[in-house]
């Protein structure tokens, strides 16, 4: 199998590479639901420990299938070629449908509940800046790579700075709250299972990336040696640093005060910096976020083209349309207004805990076709394989089972639509599939 990506990355960019795109505004704002979910600080750090373990497991066994199928496409093209080309339009069509629309619009609400907690407006002006923000960065993109590329940048840059102070802050400075680690047991009244269940489920969004990782394989000067170097110590370094900062929102607020706060990481940092200080964290978390939805988008927008490059979609002509600026501008407003309902229709948690269950039951078929093509092709080239196989493997089908099973258990409603919405893609996909035979 070809590949004519250039092989320039080395392993201190492949691990800036997989910290840049895992670290995001989750990290500040998944706190309320974590809370909510555990009722219990020990619960709530441990899950963040948990969902960290998860991803490095997840990570290491899908990198087996980046370095054995560097095919331009990342994960859509790995499910192609394990299960097949409607399995892996269905992923593709998840991601344009759900996933990246999903992301950008709870992310939107995100911004629009902090900004008008910031600046004290009225919350019914949530939703118009959370549609004026989705539509600003759409915008940004559309003017070209050099412009979403250079904001990006600089909002990576800004989104270290809170982290950073909040954790400093947050170990050294006296604190009102004495949190308990140990033993690890959920809320009073709160049954284990669920408690853990919801937490998991509400902290993976902060992890939310990982996947993208082994998309940099065929890139890699090295990658049997310096891919899985740079999963361990990136998704380690990102879980240290999640451990940390949650340790310091339960240190900053009592439990009872972070379940269901929306504003956690705004009232922890008013506590560690005083009003004036906390405003200016704030704002910091807010460029963090922003720059979080530009990535988002940037991505985003070119699936529904590269869907229709091949003539996978109806309209495929205008989804493969690009403006001077070589922006794909008709599949940047398909995603747009996809946003749209979602930001009018959806929440944060609901929108973010739905992108979560999609995206882990094609994560699980991964997993799974990790195993899959060990039987099936054996001699196929493997520059990397997985760590002790198949512990790896099996953690993180286990753990991505674990994932949508409960959500399916805890969330029907949310799993139904995430499922229809996923199989709608057959339909389109067959009906192309016999317009392109007819035409050819």
């Amino acid at each position: 199998m070809s590949n004519n990506l250039k092989k320039t990355m080395n392993f201190s960019q492949a691990l800036s590479t997989v910290m840049g795109i895992v670290i995001g505004a989750g990290v500040f704002f998944k706190i309320s639901s974590v809370a909510s979910s555990t009722q219990s600080a020990s619960l709530t750090v441990f899950v963040w420990v948990l969902a960290g373990l998860l991803s490095i497991a997840s990570g290491l066994t899908v990198s087996e299938l980046a370095t054995a199928l560097p095919v331009t496409g990342g994960a859509t093209k790995y499910i192609e070629y394990t299960y097949g080309k409607p399995a892996g339009f269905l992923f593709g069509w998840s991601q344009m449908a759900i996933y990246f629309p999903a992301n950008i619009a709870a992310l939107s609400i995100i911004f629009g509940e902090q900004f008008a907690s910031l600046f004290g407006i009225d919350k019914v002006l949530i939703v118009p800046v959370a549609l004026i923000v989705s539509t600003s960065i759409m915008l940004l993109n559309f003017v070209g790579n050099k412009v979403s590329g250079k904001l990006q940048t600089i909002t990576m840059i800004a989104k270290l700075i809170p982290i950073i102070l909040i954790i400093v802050f947050g170990l050294f400075k006296p604190s009102p709250v004495s949190p308990s680690l140990f033993p690890i047991t959920s809320g009073e009244g709160t049954p284990f299972f669920t408690a853990l269940s919801g937490g998991l489920l509400a902290t993976m969004f902060a992890y939310d990336g990982w996947i993208n990782v082994g998309n940099m394989a065929g890139e890699m000067k090295n990658p049997k040696k310096d891919l899985p170097k740079a999963i361990i110590l990136g998704l380690s370094l990102v879980t240290l640093i999640y451990v940390l900062i949650n340790y310091a929102f339960v240190s900053a607020l009592p439990i009872d005060q972070l379940a269901g706060n929306g504003n956690a990481a705004f009232d922890s940092s008013r506590l560690f910096f005083g009003d004036f200080g906390g405003r200016l964290v704030t704002l910091g978390i807010l460029v963090s976020v922003y720059g979080t939805i530009n990535g988002y988008t940037m991505t985003g927008i070119r699936v529904p083209y590269t869907l229709a490059s091949t003539g996978s979609l109806p309209f495929s002509g205008y989804f493969k349309k690009i403006n001077k600026s070589g922006a794909p501008y008709i599949s940047g407003l398909f995603i747009l207004a996809i946003t749209f309902i979602m930001i009018f229709l959806g929440s944060f948690n609901l929108l973010t805990d739905m992108l979560v269950f999609v995206i882990w039951s094609f994560t699980t078929l991964l997993s799974i076709g990790v195993i899959v093509l060990r039987k099936r092709e054996p001699e196929l080239e493997r520059p990397y394989k997985v760590l002790f196989y198949p512990v790896i493997p099996i953690i993180s089908i286990l753990g991505g089972l674990f994932i949508v099973v409960s959500t399916l258990i805890t969330q029907f409603q949310l799993s139904i639509i995430g499922i229809l919405v996923t199989l709608i893609g057959l339909p389109i996909y067959f009906y192309q599939k016999r317009k392109n035979e007819k035409s050819s």
